[in-house]
């Protein structure tokens, strides 16, 4: 799609019945909240040409109000015509600053990597299963009281309480031309997934963005509230974002990572992205679980269903959900470690930039690991561990040089800055605990 804004607005009553009156220019910041500003459709023509201006201080950037404006330039191939209010349109933009992109905006750095990838021939597709919470809206409790099973995956009643609110998301889905094409209860009691086709890694991203918009917009709607934060309840299975991805060759859409002769039906180029990826996961823990919140999920005890389905080391196999990355058919590999907190561009962009090093490196992922990793003393001798804080993982994403030559340095340092502080910001809360262990110490 391109064109006019103006006109695409009037065009859209034509083909739809329903005109566009006003446009979001919308933007993710490095917490990974959307940013907008809404735009009469009547003054879109001249704002796509300039951009709509914002204050960087006021937002999740590494900013100061000396800054100068930042201009949101839409990217009409994004645009999205909101379900369920169709005189709204949503359109993805990128962040310039005195004419140049800003380097610390996700989408920007997100697309500078694409661009890499390009260059050496490569396209990554990709796909993502967001797990999320239905929840009161107080943030209390889960909305259902009903929702009790032990074992609540798959529950076919909880789900169908739930039918009104998921149906509408997902018809959402179907309309934009996602291909959504299953919905189910997840491990967690008030926990849902919903799955849709996967794409270029870019178009993911934008549909994940919108997608977690999307639910919580509709759960309002519905009187409820809906939750990507990794571990919103302790005794219950966390919210993850597994990724699907695979490298296609940009002129013959061919996939790259499929060999019939290969292990596991797997190529050669395959296994190197893989190893880039196991080579850097310490890293990449920053980007993938960036909450203090997100290793409340991984390293986790055993929740009320006897699994928290969540990785605790750094390894891979085959179809096995009990590790960091398993191989569920001979076209992909399934990334486990993402949680609900991850932003959407970012965590694409740190998946390729790692793969890509994986691949010029002829980085070795080392061999595929076939046991039940949580098993009651399963041998993990040997693996490193996933990071126990966010601290541990901020702290190898500044050491990663793979990670800083693919960010860039004003990225890593003003990322690290920002989280650093969200960091200090924690450690410097007293909680109940420290009192009832300490207080008599």
């Amino acid at each position: 799609m391109s064109g006019d804004l103006s006109q695409i607005a009037k065009d859209r009553e034509l083909a739809a019945g329903t005109e566009i009156r006003y446009f979001l220019f919308s933007f993710t910041d490095l917490f990974g909240v959307m940013r907008s500003k809404l735009v009469p459709a009547h003054a879109a023509s001249d704002m796509q040409k300039t951009g709509a201006g914002f204050a960087g201080f006021a937002t999740h950037l590494d900013m100061t109000p000396a800054h100068p404006d930042m201009w949101a330039m839409p990217d009409v191939d994004g645009l999205i015509q909101i379900p369920w209010q169709p005189e709204l349109g949503w359109i993805p933009s990128d962040l310039h600053m005195d004419g140049e992109p800003v380097a610390q905006a996700p989408r920007v750095l997100l697309k500078r990597i694409i661009e890499q990838a390009a260059e050496a021939g490569y396209v990554m597709k990709s796909g993502v299963e967001c797990e999320y919470f239905i929840i009161d809206p107080d943030g209390t409790k889960i909305s259902d009281p009903n929702d009790t099973q032990a074992k609540p995956c798959y529950d076919q009643l909880a789900l169908l309480r739930r039918y009104d609110l998921i149906s509408e998301i997902c018809d959402a889905m179907g309309g934009l031309g996602w291909s959504p094409y299953q919905n189910d209860h997840e491990d967690g009691n008030g926990q849902f997934e919903m799955n849709w086709e996967y794409a270029d890694c870019l178009t993911t991203a934008d549909r994940h963005t919108f997608f977690k918009f999307m639910v919580k917009s509709l759960a309002e709607k519905h009187g409820l509230r809906a939750t990507f934060m990794p571990k919103p309840f302790l005794g219950l299975t966390g919210s993850g974002c597994h990724v699907h991805f695979s490298l296609w060759d940009k002129d013959s859409d061919e996939n790259l990572f499929q060999d019939p002769d290969g292990e596991q039906g797997l190529s050669e180029l395959a296994y190197h992205f893989l190893g880039g990826v196991i080579h850097s996961a310490e890293a990449l823990c920053a980007i993938t679980n960036p909450t203090v919140n997100s290793y409340k999920r991984i390293n986790a005890p055993v929740t009320a269903s006897g699994a928290t389905w969540a990785p605790n080391y750094i390894s891979y196999t085959g179809n096995n959900r009990t590790h960091m990355v398993r191989t569920p058919e001979d076209d992909r590999f399934e990334f486990r470690l993402p949680d609900g907190a991850a932003n959407p561009y970012l965590l694409q962009a740190a998946v390729l930039a790692a793969g890509l090093d994986g691949i010029a490196n002829r980085r070795d992922p080392g061999p595929r690991l076939d046991i039940d990793m949580n098993a009651p003393g399963a041998d993990v001798t040997g693996l490193r561990q996933l990071p126990l804080y966010l601290l541990d993982a901020l702290r190898a994403f500044e050491r990663s040089d793979v990670l800083r030559e693919a960010f860039g340095d004003e990225f890593v340092t003003s990322y690290i800055k920002l989280k650093m502080a969200e960091w200090q910001e924690y450690s410097s809360q007293l909680t109940a605990w420290e009192r009832e262990r300490t207080l008599d110490c």
